[in-house]
């Protein structure tokens, strides 16, 4: 045995209350393991959906940028009349204590900043095309984000749960085990020098 203890009956009360303690935390952690891994996975399903549409919206947007590239010249001074958004705001919900965020874009009316006089329809289909990419990416990095903090909390308490499971837990219940043992055989022994005793006393009697 590592530590040395002495087997005395407080100690054994101890040692069985803190053997029932980490029995109970290893039993919330499993619990809270699997909450945790649940809603990982369902933000892992979200993520592999958002993915294949982001990529897909992307795609059309730089199509759309090409061709008004390629019918304007340079849309640079178009994109400097699109204001910048200001509307992104970042709260959060707690999930087993895992503070996860949830990123809102304030939904506006899609208004045109740019001229007509010397733009084409292109441009026009750009300028859609990327608004939809701001609002889906707005939507992948909430759902990354989750999906990496959830990660990192399973693997925390994963290491929690072996360390109760595989180090406190057996070490406890060896404590108890060397304490119980030690005491019956303390008792057997009395319980032979009271009968040594007390044949002793009826033999002198």
């Amino acid at each position: 045995m590592a530590e040395q203890v002495f087997p005395t009956k407080g100690n054994l009360m101890s040692s069985r209350k803190a053997l029932r303690l980490a029995a109970l935390g290893y039993d919330l952690l499993d619990r809270k393991r699997n909450i945790l891994i649940r809603e990982l996975m369902s933000l892992a399903d979200k993520a592999k959906e958002l993915k294949g549409s982001v990529e897909q919206t992307y795609i059309e947007a730089y199509s759309a940028l090409q061709l008004a590239n390629i019918s304007l010249g340079l849309v640079t001074p178009y994109a400097k009349c699109v204001p910048v958004e200001n509307g992104l705001s970042i709260s959060t919900r707690s999930v087993m204590g895992v503070e996860l965020p949830s990123v809102t874009l304030e939904p506006r009316p899609l208004k045109v900043t740019y001229g007509f006089a010397q733009t084409t329809s292109q441009l026009d289909r750009a300028f859609i095309a990327f608004d939809k990419v701001k609002k889906t990416t707005a939507e992948l990095a909430e759902v990354e984000n989750g999906i990496y903090r959830l990660a990192a909390a399973v693997r925390k308490v994963q290491r929690r749960a072996n360390a109760l499971k595989n180090i406190i837990i057996p070490r406890n219940e060896e404590i108890v085990k060397y304490i119980s043992d030690s005491l019956e055989e303390k008792e057997r022994e009395e319980f032979s020098r009271l009968k040594v005793i007390k044949a002793a006393k009826l033999k002198k009697a």
